[in-house]
């Protein structure tokens, strides 16, 4: 049996908002059954990443292990990390001062406190 990755979805306190986020830093399209407690986005071909409201939603606390991480993005991006992570942190992401290697992929949160990472690609 062979299985291949359809979707991934996040838990958060805002999926129109997070999906916005994702959308603006990856390019891929709303999907257009996107509501208030359930918003995704899609590319023919690719995986689709979906966002459900989670009432009640606490956000990671990487790298404080009290809250963990749960689920850890790498996305590759063809500028330079410097220019990647100014533009990520432009539309709403944060760095957390813990980098481990800074050289060679930056760890960012998204606004709903997701860690994920860009890496050179």
């Amino acid at each position: 049996m062979q299985m291949k990755l359809s979707a991934i979805t996040l838990d958060c306190p805002d999926p129109p908002a997070l999906a916005t986020f994702y959308q603006q830093a990856t390019g891929l399209a709303p999907h257009p059954k996107s509501n208030a407690d359930f918003a995704s986005l899609h590319r023919e071909g690719h995986v689709l990443v979906g966002f459900q409201r989670v009432d009640g939603y606490r956000a990671p606390s990487w790298p404080d292990p009290d809250v963990p991480q749960q689920l850890h993005l790498c996305f590759e991006v063809e500028a330079d990390l410097d220019e990647a992570e100014t533009r990520l942190l432009e539309l709403g992401a944060k760095k957390p001062d813990q980098q481990p290697h800074p050289e060679r992929w930056r760890v960012l949160t998204d606004p709903a406190g997701h860690p994920f990472c860009i890496v050179r690609g």
